[in-house]
């Protein structure tokens, strides 16, 4: 039997940027997955923006220069740098996921994890989140609605994964290779983002890293490993 401390899952993203288009997708379904309010112009100009994962675009080449698209999301480092820093323990690893966590109720919003973290991925709420009819409607029972003073990131869409889990404990059977989608993944027009267990060696995941040369993770230099890979394009990629 397995220990609740002992790692069960290692949950890993594979992002091809030869597929990704810039389209935007991925953002909208991570707001109506996970209640992110939207900001509004004078709130984005004073650097307020909030996105849980964001596409920055990248010229390559001379002009006419090719467009390159890079999906950002919080990159679930297994040393993550985030964790080491927070004061009250509101940025945490679970042992048994491999995710890196964010407990609402304990934040107090000192940012420390913001600072620390190299990707620039973790968001303050400066403001208590509003939405306006009629999306209020759709808000997701699952997810926690933030209120100001603290911080949030991406989650992996933690509460899919908690969901798929008890219902193969309730069925009895084990998870299905492919069973768990965030949001982004399912929303995503030309599959440029894979999801599921490295674990799993009958996973998506598993078998697009299997010997890939073109994979490589964003600042893997710095010693945190993320738990995010990119595929990257042609022969005008950009060097991460």
């Amino acid at each position: 039997m397995v220990k609740p401390t002992e790692a069960q899952h290692k949950w890993t993203m594979v992002v091809d940027l030869d597929k990704c288009t810039g389209c935007h997708a991925c953002v909208v379904a991570c707001h109506a997955e996970n209640n992110v309010p939207i900001r509004n112009k004078s709130e984005v100009q004073a650097n307020r923006a909030q996105h849980w994962i964001r596409i920055e675009r990248y010229w390559t080449g001379d002009p006419p220069a090719i467009a390159r698209f890079l999906p950002m999301l919080c990159q679930h480092c297994n040393r993550a740098p985030c964790e080491p820093v927070c004061p009250v323990y509101a940025s945490v690893h679970s042992q048994r996921e491999n995710l890196n966590l964010q407990v609402y109720n304990r934040c107090v919003g000192t940012r420390y994890c913001n600072n620390n973290c190299p990707y620039v991925v973790r968001y303050f709420n400066f403001y208590d989140p509003y939405f306006p009819a009629p999306l209020t409607e759709q808000l997701n029972p699952d997810v926690t609605v933030r209120t100001a003073g603290i911080m949030e990131k991406c989650t992996f869409c933690v509460q899919r994964i908690n969901r798929a889990e008890q219902r193969a404990l309730v069925e009895g059977r084990d998870l299905a290779p492919d069973e768990v989608q965030p949001a982004c993944v399912q929303t995503c027009p030309p599959s440029a983002l894979l999801f599921g267990d490295l674990f799993n060696p009958e996973s998506r995941v598993a078998k697009a890293l299997a010997g890939n040369q073109r994979s490589l993770r964003v600042l893997e230099e710095l010693g945190t490993e993320p738990a995010i890979y990119y595929l990257k394009g042609g022969k005008s990629y950009v060097r991460f």
